[in-house]
């Protein structure tokens, strides 16, 4: 959008290109790839005409834009024909609620964390990446922030001071750190005028102790539910074996379970090599369990396995969330009878 937004001020006509289809018809032809797995041909990428970027080429080592495309306003408009195409063919507005509603940017890039699951290692420290002007459009309702660890910066209250005069509806897409939250970031943050699910991590369980007084320092300011992702399947000591997928498992659903002691839903992010698992089937069932917090709400996992049961009306034998429970259940009693009975209503 940035780059759109520059090349209409140039003059230059732009096109919102949906295949690889006469590409050398073009003067200059921008190729963005945020996921590793995003399929592009290669030869595409030999052209003398395209210039390519982002993390899914070079993951923490792609090239920052020109600052004179960083600090553009975005073009907002880039999009408009295209979900105006979806919508004509059925889909939802809500679904393009971001491209329509929302003045989107960084106030600031990088993060000193440098978790070992994260591509964000590139920098080591937290600073200033656009003032709010520089994205902020006020004929849009809210706005979305993409900021990686906006509460690390120095100068935090000043930019949140900013949001805050806008008026207007602000979120954090990436979520925060709650670990660095203090009286201070807590009354400022939930007296907000605050868009959707305050969204925070609880990424490892040796976090527990600091995460329930985090925890309890939230709920002093706030009643509301905050959602946490729960990052599960990924090795800290890359050795994969049996012990540590079954311990995985036990630190997912102690996460889980003092989450909801205080009142917080969470939200499981798999990382991919939970493939490999013999207990892939656990993961897949852990997180549509907890990934919809209708249900998540109102059952257990046990009743949520039951429900599917009862739903898929399978004739000779379970259905696959029941298979899964099972198995496990027959080879770790002790951790079934710990664990798959909690509700978060309980609490």
């Amino acid at each position: 959008m940035k780059i759109s937004g520059y090349e209409k001020e140039q003059n230059n006509n732009i096109t919102l290109k949906l295949d690889y289809n006469d590409l050398d018809k073009f003067d200059k032809v921008y190729i963005s790839k945020v996921f590793t797995d995003t399929y592009i041909p290669e030869d595409i990428l030999t052209l003398s005409n395209i210039e390519y970027g982002g993390t899914g080429f070079f993951y923490d080592k792609a090239p920052p834009l020109p600052d004179y495309i960083e600090h553009h306003m975005p073009d907002y408009h880039l999009y408009d024909e295209w979900i105006q195409d979806k919508i004509n063919h059925g889909c939802n507005r809500k679904e393009f609620k971001e491209y329509l509603d929302y003045s989107i940017g960084f106030l600031t890039r990088g993060c000193f964390r440098k978790c070992g699951f994260c591509v964000n290692k590139k920098y080591d420290h937290v600073f200033l990446n656009s003032p709010l002007e520089e994205f902020y459009d006020p004929t849009k309702k809210k706005i979305c922030l993409l900021d990686d660890n906006f509460f690390g910066f120095k100068d935090w209250k000043e930019h949140l001071n900013k949001l805050q005069a806008t008026g207007k509806p602000f979120k954090f897409k990436q979520g925060m750190d709650e670990r660095i939250l203090n009286e201070e970031k807590c009354k400022m943050l939930f007296s907000s005028k605050y868009d959707g699910d305050f969204t925070f991590a609880f990424d490892n369980i040796k976090d527990a102790d600091v995460i329930k007084g985090k925890l309890q320092l939230i709920r002093k300011h706030t009643d509301v539910i905050p959602k946490f992702y729960v990052l599960c399947g990924f090795d800290r000591k890359d050795k994969y074996d049996d012990m540590f997928w079954v311990q995985d498992i036990i630190d997912t659903f102690e996460r889980i379970k003092i989450l909801s002691e205080y009142k917080s839903l969470p939200y499981i992010m798999r990382f991919n090599r939970y493939e490999d698992s013999p207990y892939k089937g656990m993961y897949i069932t852990l997180a549509r369990w907890c990934n919809q917090p209708s249900i998540f709400k109102k059952k257990s996992f046990r009743e949520y396995c039951e429900m599917n049961q009862e739903y898929t009306q399978t004739k000779n034998g379970l259905c696959s969330s029941m298979r899964y429970l099972t198995d496990f259940e027959n080879r770790y009693p002790d951790i079934a009878d710990k664990y798959f009975d909690l509700k978060f209503s309980d609490y």
